[in-house]
């Protein structure tokens, strides 16, 4: 894990500093709140529908535990006892008091934390696999670019003042984590048949209010390439972006304007221009990358006793390794998926006696490492399968043992109306009635993998879009409905969803997946995934069986 050095520290420490005194000026009214607004954001703060939000930045996904228990210990001190993890894999608190905030961020500064890159018209926090290091399909370790991309965009000041936020991901793997396809840019790391390094590079994806599925600029990119042709696609970017039209700003909308080939001609043009001196030393990115070397992990047989005793005699471990387990690059090592998507809960929530639970196992069994994972749970990414019956056991006690990685009640959910005021509706109750629908754990693995996602709004930070089955929330005349779309796909085969027909009211739409799934359990063939089976057969039946049942 990469530790902060002295510039890092200083740039976090000035940065707390400096919010410390605009505060004091705005509580003592010497500027209004509309000269704050744009203060506050680039400091992570929003102001929401019943008090202040602050987003706290988690690089690629990844912290330690004194990290968490510091989380921890200010959702105690500063907010009503926990957390919101969210999509970008940040945190957020949503009940803080202005007149704390610089208190705050003094406190995430002592353990290298702050809200840098949360807010504003920058690059945000950039994303990865979260598990980079340990899963066996990675070619490379993308958190090493992750971080290097960290500290070469903060500054930066082509990037000082872009049309738009601007968000990228990083992944290794065939699997894509990450949702890398519908990223202002995204990352694909490969190797050529001679062995070389490079990257696939996606530009022009996004969500809101004009989806799109970034279209490939650049099939290989030779690694110690990436940052010059970064820089490229910023300028471009920058030179025509529009400033004057907040919902014609992003990146997918110059792309789409231009033509995906005319602006690859302009990027490679620039490119040109800039040439290797825009580039990463290869003496920095060897620097970073010590940093995240594997951690000694001991020796370890491929089978456990232990492990395999505990799995025959306690069916309840025996699930949770079916579901919220996967195999690790080191034998005798597992990946620990850890929901935070209990029946009845919000997703995405943990409270501050959940995080220090986290935090003790990383300490005590998983090399003190966590990650986020933009579907808004945890994962311990190393495990000795000897320690996985205690983990799970701790796990158990502190409600974070639900076995449902993947499956239908593992939602993605926005705050939502409850919190946010750019919502439309509400979106946790929509997912807590949803995940009481299919409590039952048989069902729910006789279903199988079935990506729900759900958004309040159409900014769409719930990722509805790219849901299995994805839910948005809308306004009808003071009344909240909800429109279905089926068939999006977050992962490597990305695709924007297909709307299933008019919305539906608040008390239908637990009612209409379940209709849904239903009809996908009358349909698949062999061990198609409801994501298969939509797309052999088309949105008919599940129209048909929905809306047949309408008032």
């Amino acid at each position: 894990m990469y530790r902060y050095d002295a510039i890092d520290k200083e740039l976090v420490a000035d940065r707390s500093a400096e919010f410390r005194e605009q505060v004091t000026r705005r509580l003592a009214g010497e500027i209004t709140e509309d000269q704050f607004k744009p203060l506050r954001l680039m400091n992570g703060l929003y102001l929401q529908l019943h008090a202040y939000m602050l987003r706290v930045a988690i690089p690629y996904g990844s912290l330690n535990s004194t990290q968490m228990r510091k989380l921890a210990w200010i959702a105690r001190t500063y907010d009503k006892g926990y957390g919101h993890f969210t999509t970008r894999t940040n945190l957020q608190f949503h009940w803080i008091r202005l007149a704390d905030t610089p208190d705050i961020l003094d406190h995430l500064a002592s353990v290298d934390m702050h809200a840098i890159q949360t807010s504003g018209n920058c690059i945000r926090n950039v994303t990865a696999d979260p598990y980079a290091g340990a899963t066996a399909e990675e070619v490379d370790d993308p958190r090493v670019w992750a971080e290097a991309m960290r500290q070469w965009s903060t500054l930066h000041p082509e990037f000082s003042f872009l049309p738009r936020k601007f968000k990228i991901a990083v992944t290794a793997a065939p699997k894509d984590r990450t949702a890398a396809k519908v990223h202002d840019i995204g990352l694909v790391l490969k190797r050529a048949r001679d062995g070389s390094l490079g990257f696939e590079v996606i530009v022009g994806g996004g969500l809101g209010r004009t989806p799109h599925v970034g279209p490939t600029v650049r099939e290989f990119l030779p690694a110690n390439r990436l940052f010059s042709y970064l820089e490229a696609v910023l300028r471009v970017y920058n030179r025509h972006g529009r400033r004057d039209n907040i919902y014609k700003a992003r990146i997918k909308i110059l792309v789409a304007a231009l033509g995906a080939e005319e602006f690859k001609r302009q990027v490679e043009a620039e490119w040109e221009q800039i040439g290797p001196s825009g580039d990463l030393p290869d003496s920095e990115l060897a620097r970073i990358r010590g940093a995240f070397a594997m951690p000694n992990l001991d020796v370890a047989v491929n089978r456990s006793e232990i492990f395999e005793q505990a799995k025959a005699a306690d069916p309840a471990f025996a699930r949770f390794v079916r579901n919220n387990v996967k195999p690790h690059k080191r034998p005798g090592y597992a990946i620990v998926d850890i929901s935070l998507k209990a029946i009845g809960e919000t997703p995405g929530d943990a409270t501050a006696d959940q995080m220090d639970v986290v935090a003790d196992l990383a300490e005590r069994f998983g090399q003190d490492d966590i990650r986020v994972t933009h579907e808004q749970n945890l994962v311990l990414p190393h495990v000795k399968l000897d320690d996985l019956p205690v983990v799970f056991a701790e796990l158990q006690r502190a409600g974070l043992a639900t076995p449902n990685i993947n499956l239908v009640t593992d939602i993605i959910a926005c705050p939502g109306l409850d919190y946010c005021a750019l919502a439309n509706a509400r979106a946790i109750p929509i997912a807590q009635q949803i995940a009481e629908t299919f409590r039952d754990q048989e069902r729910a693995e006789l279903v199988g993998e079935l990506k729900i996602k759900i958004s309040g709004c159409i900014n769409a930070c719930g990722h509805h879009h790219v849901g299995h089955i994805g839910i948005l929330g809308v306004d009808k005349k003071g009344e909240e409905f909800y429109q279905l779309t089926l068939g999006g796909s977050g992962a490597e085969d990305a695709a924007v969803g297909q709307i299933l027909g008019p919305a539906l009211p608040y008390n239908r739409v637990a009612e209409a997946v379940d209709i849904l799934v239903d009809v996908y359990l009358r349909e698949r063939q062999a061990d198609e995934r409801f994501l298969d089976t939509f797309r052999r057969t088309g949105v008919t039946p599940f129209k048909e069986a929905v809306y047949a049942t309408a008032d």
